[in-house]
């Protein structure tokens, strides 16, 4: 047994400290700061707060909640006015939506909507690659990347265990294989999905989620011309399984860029325009932002399959869409697992018809309450005199009632009752259709804090003068053109957010450009919104979002794999967000005028 040098073993040592010295040394380095000006002592903060953010020596929760000790102690702000900074508007928006989200993700509708699109795409491999970045793309937009990614891992790899299996047994004994292997990983996404805190939301995973690998069994023969054709086999197959795994971490990614709730950065984004522009008028809600996000996520994620596509199955038509080929036996083999799969979840319960008929329900009040384009039935009813009613309103209306609906059929529904006959009914009160237990299990607390440490280092930047005192510093940006402006910065901010969490990155930015966009007279939004979008394209890394993570862990790919792909999609993300915020967006936000709420904040 070789015996490590000395300066190696203390190397190696000194390394597993490192979090201790970034934590006990960095407010000493930084210290000079917090004992010149306000606005000084104000940047000591976040300087130190993203020291910590990005060495994460602490949980992300925990470093949000330093500006409650460190502000008033510096003079910044009263600790009453801090305190009140963790609780805003958009954090009781994030906490009903996401109880929505739970209440989908503890009936299995999710899984229910996802086998069945797959059923109606089938399993040709661009159809399947579509299917599957659909689905993902539509689940990530209503409940957390992280739950949609560990729910839909599983059902590719028992497809692909099926379409790579190599022995000839009958019909009926792959469809009881595949639907075992379906079953047994299943259960692995949905322990995963329970805890694992939001991954949509918050950063990075602590160590990554493992699922059952699938084993590939080749029968290997004699003759070299079929050892070379199998081995040929081999790696097409290994390359369709790279293309499968990534389109479902990138569409998870690419879809919650599309809702206000989807990611952390979209509420981030609301929070900072109500805190830095509080007379803006309500320009950012849920019915503006779906217009303006969703064709950007259409456009994205259509362009991701033709990149995909190309990558790792191939330009032939007649092979990846099927023209004219009968459907093989291992095909037919994977679909039974799929419909297997849908057909084990059974008739939709009397939960699950409630609990689609309030997720509907709120959609559909977010898209009324204020169009823009006409009068909501908020508009005259709730908000002639002020903005009383807001998305957080209709959010947590919503949520409330999956804790008094019941999750059962009354009894004058007796048909209901009868169709239902082969689930146990309670004996004592009827559970509503959300407990407090599995709320309290699922919902990622920690996302709460993060976004009020955000809006807090946002009050404090305001309070202190360093707000202003960063817009003078960036008035020579004036002289470029805001869309090579914009370009620069989403590239900056695609770079950074590789390495820190996307809701640490729009916290840490958007205050600056916000400043940077009143310093050269530019509408706020024109930058403000690309790189908030920027900020949830983290493709490049496994560590870089917990999507990526949880595919990374199937063992099929490779770091050099997912950098490879993910470069070009960075790319492709920015050039869809340059043309949209250049095209529709430039008319949807009016971004060719200076607006008269960004004026009024200037002038104060």
């Amino acid at each position: 047994m070789s015996v490590l040098p000395l300066r190696v073993r203390i190397f190696q040592q000194v390394w597993r400290l490192k979090g201790i010295f970034v934590l006990i040394c960095s407010p000493f380095l930084l210290l000079p700061l917090a004992v010149s000006t306000t606005e000084a002592a104000c940047a000591y903060v976040i300087a130190l707060m993203a020291v910590y953010w990005c060495t994460e020596v602490l949980p992300l929760a925990v470093t949000a909640l330093l500006p409650t000790i460190l502000f008033p102690v510096l003079g910044i702000m009263e600790s009453k006015d801090v305190c009140m900074q963790y609780l805003r508007d958009t954090n009781m928006l994030f906490v009903g939506g996401l109880m929505v989200a739970v209440a989908v993700e503890h009936w299995n509708l999710h899984r229910r909507i996802a086998l069945r699109v797959l059923l109606l795409v089938g399993v040709r491999p661009a159809l399947l690659m579509l299917g599957f970045m659909c689905v993902t793309a539509f689940l990530s937009m209503w409940i957390s990347n992280t739950a949609t990614t560990a729910m839909m891992v599983p059902i590719v790899q028992a497809v692909l265990d099926q379409l790579h299996h190599n022995g000839e047994p009958d019909a009926s004994s792959k469809k009881q294989s595949g639907s075992v292997v379906l079953q047994q990983q299943e259960t692995t996404g949905v322990a995963l999905s329970e805890t694992t805190s939001d991954p949509g939301m918050s950063g990075k995973l602590a160590s990554p989620a493992r699922f059952p690998s699938i084993t590939i069994s080749v029968e290997y023969v004699c003759c070299p011309m079929e050892l070379e054709e199998l081995s040929d086999v081999d790696e097409d197959r290994r390359r369709m399984s790279k293309g499968l795994l990534l389109c479902v971490c990138y569409s998870a990614s690419i879809g919650g860029i599309a809702t206000l709730t989807g990611t952390g950065p979209n509420l981030v984004l609301v929070g900072q325009m109500s805190q830095i522009f509080p007379q803006n008028g309500d320009v950012i809600n849920f019915a503006s932002w779906f217009i303006f996000a969703f064709p950007t996520m259409v456009l994205m994620l259509t362009l991701a399959w033709f990149w995909l596509q190309f990558l790792y199955i191939g330009c032939n038509l007649r092979q990846t869409w099927g023209c004219g080929v009968v459907q093989s036996e291992k095909e037919r083999a994977a679909f039974e697992v799929i419909r297997d799969g849908y057909h084990r979840l059974g008739p939709m319960s009397y939960g699950e018809v409630n609990v689609m008929a309030l997720f509907v329900l709120m959609v559909a009040l977010w898209f009324t309450r204020d169009p823009g384009f006409m009068d909501g039935w908020a508009t005259h009813i709730f908000n002639a005199k002020a903005e009383f009613v807001t998305d957080a309103t209709v959010s947590l209306f919503v949520a409330v009632l999956l804790f008094v609906l019941p999750s059962e059929p009354p009894r004058f529904l007796s048909c209901w009752r009868c169709s239902d006959a082969g689930t146990q009914l309670s004996q004592g009160p009827t559970p509503p259709l959300l407990t407090w237990q599995v709320t309290q299990k699922k919902m990622p607390w920690n996302i709460v804090l993060l976004l009020g440490g955000g809006f807090a280092l946002a009050k404090g930047s305001e309070e202190s003068g360093l707000s202003r005192w960063l817009g003078t510093q960036m008035a020579p940006f004036h002289s470029f053109p805001p869309w090579a402006i914009t370009i620069v910065l989403c590239l900056l901010i695609a770079t950074f957010t590789e390495c820190a969490s996307n809701v640490t990155t729009a916290t840490l930015f958007l205050p600056i450009l916000a400043s940077m966009s009143l310093s050269i007279s530019l509408n706020p939004l024109y930058v403000m919104i690309p790189c908030t979008l920027s900020a949830s394209f983290a493709f490049m890394l496994p560590v870089a979002t917990p999507p990526n993570t949880i595919v990374f862990s199937s063992g099929y790919l490779k770091v050099s794999d997912m950098a490879k792909t993910g470069a070009v999609m960075n790319i492709i993300g920015i050039g869809c967000i340059s043309l949209a915020i250049n095209s529709w967006g430039r008319v949807l936000f009016s971004l060719d005028s200076f607006p008269a709420w960004a004026n009024a904040t200037a002038l104060v």
